[in-house]
């Protein structure tokens, strides 16, 4: 049956305004519970996180412990075991970056998600990152808003396409919330789903779920944005360090994927012990590093506001960038529950402030502040190791509350795009619509439309009369092999089809005194040249019958026949093409 074009009803819509509510809920809890736990965990070590400008704990504890570092290996080793035990044993879809998993579950498992998902992500990814993972809570919050958008959609009994568009709003709205950033939370919701496309269907009610949970979120935990940030005057003196700033954080953004996929196919998919452990051995190497460079510990958000005001020096700006790539492919492919935008974040905000220094130390009359490149670093290495340019430009001029970095933030983050080339941080990605299960059936119904009968027709075509007899008819039908012949009149005209199954329902010894007229049905079987072979083909379903005559549309006259072989052959064929 032909597909019918996406329809957003009111009952979508509705049910966007409840997703939104529920994300920004839960983004609330999430945000508490997280900063609970790294008071609680990482605090034991003594081991204070500097915190942005724009964020406040909704409930401050602080224990006030000694500074000490070897508690810095123990902690991320016990959070480890904890979550690689609570993921693995109750779901262990929970595993690794939320983001990652919600594109997959879009893509390939029509947006179905199970009720506990959002449950044991929350509570996994808050050990993981309370003691010390380097993770973010971008896919935490992801796999909380779109798993309660599942788990409604299956309530309610959604259709695929419903449910799938929920899910995104779910996504969007979780981290348009956490981040205090609706616009490009939404941008980020549609962008992420492909390396070369956007899911532009589900713009509308993604926006309305990203900006109905940032206002939950922000009614209780403050409307400013959570980066304080350089009063920047733009410059056109500095764009071409700005380019060079987008190749550089192109290029080590590559090196970043592949390190982040090399542990984990190198290391820990090649272990030969439980998954439940494996968490377990990552938060002890983390902990290791953490030992000597306590910095790659934890999101890093903080770390990124001591770099915004210059107060991080050269040379441990240089080390983090290596340090973070490390703690974070470990922490991730390990098993740990968390997400990968934070930590991309920070890394990109080291590469930019050890830029900016040295940009500053060779051209000090052109260089006027090194901090907006941390800002700028930021935005174009998650552009190039994500795949989406336009997300996270506008992300991180809503979680800095500055605007005037869109000029050097769109030619840093194409620069970054495109030098970056195909590789992504997000495995579940697909380069366009045209690789998702989720669209197959509008590729199909739009290539089926764009065919005319025309060009698949055959003028080879067998024709009975009607006052031909049964007998006559069934030896042409023994002899050609067809199910089914177009009938036409004494004048040439087409009146019908006759097919074996209307034959064999006469007895044959009255086949010599019948002719064909008295059992030709189908009169309005038949197509046009200038039809689609989706009106063939839906006929052809219609009738139960595999060919259909083409007529002449002033004479009425059959000029060739259609069949569903003929148009399966020459499917194939478009197919191998776009392949």
């Amino acid at each position: 049956m032909p597909v019918k074009p996406v329809y957003i009803s009111r009952k979508v819509i509705l049910l966007t305004i409840l997703v939104g509510i529920v994300s920004g809920f839960g983004s609330i809890f999430f945000y508490t519970l997280l900063y609970l736990c790294t008071q609680l965990l990482l605090g034991l070590s003594g081991y204070e996180i500097p915190t942005p400008a724009g964020e406040k704990p909704l409930i401050e504890i602080s224990l006030h412990m000694p500074y000490n570092p070897y508690l810095l290996i123990l902690i991320p080793t016990i959070g480890g075991l904890i979550s690689g035990l609570i993921v693995y044993t109750l779901a262990p879809e929970t595993e690794g970056d939320g983001t990652d998993a919600v594109i997959g579950v879009f893509h390939k498992k029509r947006g179905i998600i199970r009720g506990r998902v959002p449950i044991i992500k929350t509570i996994a990814s808050a050990i993981t990152i309370g003691s010390g993972g380097s993770a973010g809570r971008e896919g935490p919050i992801s796999q909380i808003g779109a798993g309660f958008a599942s788990f409604i959609s299956m309530k309610l009994n959604l259709n695929d396409k419903e449910r799938e568009i929920l899910v995104l709003c779910g996504m969007a709205g979780g981290i348009s919330s956490i981040f205090k950033s609706p616009f490009g939370g939404s941008l980020f919701g549609i962008e992420v789903l492909y390396h070369r496309d956007y899911e532009t269907e589900a713009f509308v009610p993604v926006i309305i779920s990203s900006f109905v949970a940032y206002a939950v979120f922000a009614l209780f935990t403050g409307w400013k944005a959570i980066f304080e940030t350089p009063h920047y005057i733009f410059s056109p003196f500095e764009l071409p360090f700005f380019a060079i700033l987008g190749i550089v954080t192109g290029l080590i953004s590559r090196f970043y994927v592949i390190t982040f996929y090399g542990i984990r196919d190198k290391l820990f998919r090649k272990l030969k012990i439980y998954n439940h452990l494996k968490p377990m051995i990552g938060g002890f190497l983390i902990g290791l590093i953490g030992f000597f460079i306590p910095e790659s510990l934890a999101a890093g958000y903080g770390w990124i506001q001591v770099a915004l005001y210059n107060k991080l020096g050269l040379e441990i700006m240089l080390v983090l960038i290596i340090a973070k790539i490390i703690t974070t492919s470990l922490t991730i492919t390990s098993g740990g529950s968390g997400g990968v935008f934070a930590p991309s974040l920070m890394i990109g905000a080291m590469i930019g402030g050890v830029f900016g220094l040295v940009s500053k130390m060779i051209f000090p009359n052109i260089i006027v502040d090194p901090a907006v490149f941390v800002l700028i670093g930021m935005i174009s290495f998650f552009a190039g190791s994500a795949k989406v340019p336009l997300a996270a430009i506008i992300m991180v001029a809503e979680m800095t509350g500055n605007y005037n970095l869109l000029m050097p933030a769109f030619l840093a983050s194409s620069m970054s795009y495109f030098v970056s080339g195909e590789s992504s941080i997000y495995e579940q990605q697909l380069m366009t619509k045209l690789e998702s299960p989720v669209h197959i059936p509008e590729h199909v119904y739009t290539l089926l439309e764009a065919i005319k009968v025309r060009e698949v027709a055959s003028p080879d075509v067998i024709l009975v009369h009607e006052d031909m007899s049964l007998a006559e008819l069934e030896r042409i039908i023994s002899k050609k092999k067809h199910l089914s012949l177009p009938v036409i009149s004494r004048d040439g005209k087409y009146i019908g089809i006759v097919s074996l199954f209307d034959l064999l329902s006469i007895d044959p010894k009255e086949w010599s005194k019948k002719n064909v007229s008295e059992i030709t049905k189908c009169k309005f079987a038949y197509v046009y040249p200038e039809d689609s072979i989706l009106r063939a083909l839906s006929l052809m379903l219609q009738l139960n019958i595999l060919r259909l005559p083409v007529l002449d549309k002033r004479k009425n006259k059959v000029i060739g026949e259609v069949s569903y072989d003929d148009i399966a052959k020459l499917l194939y064929y478009k197919t191998k093409e776009v392949v």
